[in-house]
């Protein structure tokens, strides 16, 4: 009974939105109705209201979305006669549709997420086994050593730690190569890499062949381990001293649970990021999938594996077989899998990690291109709608998660659409300029201020439109191949352990000048058709702003492509420490200000440290917040700037024993709340109107910066230096 009354009131809900969305008024009635609508969304954003009200505000922002799509599809599609008009006309409606299902979308995972968890509390004595994996192909010795140091400190009792270096650059296969020198370099990272492992507690694991990428190397320690549960960091990722004592005791409350997935943090910024100087104040682009979106997908138990900083069950792992591998995105497979099975999710909205991004703007789009490929092969192999044993609410997730990556398609069209008017007179959107600001403008405000509710703290306006643009001009080919050929894309291991040596322009940069050049040429082109056919100046303004507005997304993209040197490549983070300063038996009281993965910034206190630096005593000492003695590390002085009673050092870390990789990593990842802080103190929102004039005034001046590296580049071609291997985390 209480089923077919839940039945009723959806049907009298269902038939009373199409009633209020068909309903026909005239424009004047619909501008006052859009008005209307966004003045109350504007309260209660401004008001600051929360919960139903909230809810409110969405309900009200998808009833003037819904009007916009049926007076789109009513309306506005060219004849089908008319196939020059109808063909492209029908490409930008389908464009349209598709981001506003995914809008939709969006409002089902994410209108009221899952707060933030309480950690389980568990006694040492029931604490499981855990073993830890570190899956490693190409990196850096000394890279791994920081991951590997962090993960043996680990608050956890020792004898129920295991911790796996998985490497797949020394495998029997490459120390084979018929290249002479490929082997002899596998060779020397095979024995490098065992004596790491040795000196720092762990075990080292490789294989017989390269097969199957990234879940085949996962598969080989799960085959040659034993832990109830496995926690797996990629090599660049060192996890916080706190991170299982945060995730492990959730699988104690929930035998069914497969997953406890955490955030990805990174210690770097991205190359927009960089390139744009926005990492300090701006909160990330995997802000707003880390800190909204999966605690959306964990209300509705679709919170899925993402690679790394997660812990996973064994037991769960053997439903299928370890860990999948017919797509390059294991990890979102594999949780695809075992939610189909019945097992569960749980998302701990906590930085518990700190990792590297790709430093390149190649080693980023080869990334994405990656991830992209990855969720294509998910969506045609196993296909999410259809999955059995997934609940509604669980393929809608999924259908979110894959589909999301064919924004290239629409964001093309969106580029490309307005230059069939300018350019070629295509009649592509049937309306009037009345018509348009009528309803395609109070639609777009609307999305953009339902795009604020959501999202407004994680992600600013217009920065998803930019990120979406620089990443499908090279996206879209990438799609394309893997719809064309499922089975085509191979796992391609990313760049991040390399550092900017010259600023230049990116290999990838060429495209986006071309673009560039072609929709500024198309604002000569506004102005000569308003001169020339007076009779259409509503449309030709109307497009004439929509190509603008492309210009403007484009002009900020020659910033992003536009790489920036790198003289810190990593952020420095303020810990002040205590430590003392000197070496034998001589100490000066001192303070570590800040530390990077490769240094410190050091205030010794004390007249005698000038002295003691002559001679030749550089080392500062400091307490392990895992306890136990003092431990001692080697610095080289680089810099020291006298202040009163005090000088200040810029230190680089000497690293010539295993002691001193762990109190590095002692002092960068023991401490889970700095990255939390971090994050917070980035998480501001502006509003969609200071938001905008924010973005038009970069936008501005990252064109104008494009511009100048073009120009230089053209005088000095041979000045194409690129990224490089830093040797050490950057």
């Amino acid at each position: 009974m209480g089923k077919l009354f839940a039945g009723v009131i959806w049907a009298i809900l269902a038939i009373g939105t199409i009633l209020i969305v068909s309903l026909p008024i005239n424009l004047q009635t619909h501008l006052v109705v859009g008005g209307v609508v966004l003045t109350l969304m504007i309260f209660v954003k401004l008001l600051g209201l929360d919960g139903a009200w909230r809810l409110v505000g969405l309900a009200l922002g998808t009833a003037l979305v819904l009007r916009y799509v049926y007076w789109r599809t009513t309306s506005t599609i060219p004849p089908v006669t008319q196939l020059e008009n109808f063909i492209p006309g029908l490409l930008l409606y389908l464009a349209e549709m598709y981001s506003v299902f995914m809008l939709f979308l969006s409002l089902f995972i994410v209108a009221k997420p899952l707060p933030s968890r309480t950690p389980v509390i568990v006694g040492d004595e029931d604490l499981p086994h855990v073993d830890v994996f570190i899956p490693s192909y190409n990196e850096e010795a000394s890279l791994l050593a920081d991951t590997i140091a962090a993960a043996r400190a680990m608050d956890y009792p020792s004898d129920r730690l295991t911790v796996w270096l998985l490497d797949d650059g020394g495998t029997v296969q490459k120390r084979n190569s018929q290249d002479v020198l490929a082997a002899q370099a596998a060779l020397q990272r095979h024995v490098e890499l065992q004596q790491l492992c040795a000196d720092l507690g762990a075990n080292y694991l490789t294989r017989e062949r390269n097969e199957h990428a990234k879940a085949g190397n996962l598969n080989n320690g799960l085959a040659h381990s034993s832990g109830e549960l496995i926690a797996v960091f990629d090599a660049d990722h060192a996890p916080t001293r706190s991170f299982l004592r945060e995730t492990v005791g959730y699988f104690k409350e929930d035998p069914k649970l497969f997953l406890v997935q955490t955030p990805h943090f990174f210690l770097n910024p991205d190359p927009l990021e960089r390139n744009l100087r926005t990492f300090e104040t701006m909160p990330s682009e995997n802000e707003m999938f880390y800190g909204i979106i999966q605690r959306g997908l964990d209300k509705w138990n679709a919170s899925f594996f993402c690679g790394s900083a997660a812990v996973l069950s064994r037991e769960a792992l053997g439903d299928t077989n370890g860990f999948s591998g017919i797509s390059i995105t294991e990890d979102c497979e594999t949780a695809l899998e075992l939610h189909a099975r019945g097992w569960k999710s749980v998302y701990v909205d906590k930085p518990l990690i700190a990792g590297l991004q790709p430093a390149s703007f190649a080693s980023f789009i080869g990334q994405r291109s990656r991830w992209a490929q990855g969720m294509m092969q998910i969506l045609r192999f196993r296909f999410p709608p259809l999955k059995r044993g997934l609940t509604l609410p669980q393929r809608l997730c999924y259908m979110s998660s894959t589909l999301f990556w064919l924004f290239p398609f629409p964001r093309t069209i969106f580029l490309f659409a307005p230059l069939g008017y300018l350019f070629f007179g295509l009649q592509m959107f049937t309306a009037s300029g009345g018509e348009f600001f009528a309803y395609t403008l109070s639609y777009m405000a609307v999305n953009l201020m339902m795009q604020n509710y959501l999202y407004g703290r994680f992600r600013w306006p217009w920065i998803s439109e930019l990120y979406e643009y620089i990443q499908s001009v090279h996206l879209l080919p990438a799609i394309v191949s893997v719809v064309l050929n499922p089975r085509k894309p191979t796992f391609k291991v990313t760049a991040k352990d390399e550092t900017m040596s010259t600023s230049r322009l990116s290999e990838l940069s060429r495209p986006f000048f071309v673009i560039f050049a072609v929709l500024l040429f198309a604002v000569g082109v506004s102005v000569w058709r308003l001169y020339s056919e007076p009779w259409k100046a509503d449309v030709t303004l109307v497009v004439a702003g929509w190509n603008l507005l492309n210009l403007i997304l484009a002009g900020c993209a020659l910033g992003v492509v536009s790489e920036r040197r790198e003289w810190s490549s990593t952020r420095r983070i303020r810990i002040n420490r205590r430590c003392e300063f000197g070496g034998g038996d001589r100490w000066l009281p001192a303070m570590i200000e800040d530390v990077s993965v490769n240094g410190a910034r050091i205030r010794v206190y004390g007249g005698e440290a000038d002295q003691m630096i002559a001679d030749g005593h550089s080392s500062i000492r400091i307490q392990p917040l895992s306890g136990g003695a003092p431990g001692t590390l080697p610095v080289s002085v680089r810099s020291k700037v006298k202040e009163g009673d005090s000088l200040t050092l810029g230190c680089q870390y000497v690293r010539s024993a295993p002691e001193h990789h762990r109190l590095v990593a002692d002092l960068i990842f023991a401490n889970a709340d700095q990255w939390s802080q971090f994050q917070q103190s980035r998480r501001r929102n502006p509003g969609v109107v200071v938001g905008t004039v924010w973005f038009l005034r970069l936008a501005f001046y990252q064109t104008w910066r494009g511009l100048v590296y073009l120009v230089r580049d053209i005088r000095t071609p041979e000045k194409k230096a690129g990224a490089q291997p830093s040797g050490a985390r950057p």
